[in-house]
């Protein structure tokens, strides 16, 4: 049991950085993996669980999602414009072209995936 929660912690951890580093880093999403630091201390550290469920810039985020399965409609419409400038980035930079074209069939997923989550009413 005390191995699980230290995996877990480690894996919260390990999340939520590259989730910080994504906001800054272009194809590193920031939302799955904040999602994934929030599940992984939900199970390991109550402490750490209780901080990032009140941080200010994610607690709405993660408590809509966590009780509604939803999306706040400005948030959804950053998310987009955001992955969209950062994949559009990285395909104007990348030289070749078919990495260019996975990086659009990627960001298409990306998209639609964006898409379909429910949006809040406000």
């Amino acid at each position: 049991m005390i191995l699980k929660r230290g995996l877990y912690l480690c894996v919260g951890l390990l999340s939520f950085v590259l989730g910080i580093i994504g906001i800054v880093v272009p194809l590193l999403p920031t939302v799955p993996f904040i999602l994934l630091a929030a599940f992984c201390f939900a199970r390991s550290s109550d402490k750490l669980h209780l901080w990032l469920m009140t941080h200010p810039w994610f607690s709405e985020a993660l408590i809509n999602w966590q009780t509604k399965r939803a999306m706040n409609k400005a948030l959804k419409r950053r998310a987009m414009i955001m992955t969209t400038l950062s994949f559009g980035l990285s395909i104007i930079i990348v030289p070749i072209v078919w990495v260019k074209v996975i990086l659009l069939f990627m960001l298409c997923g990306l998209l639609l995936y964006l898409w379909q989550i429910p949006e809040l009413t406000e």
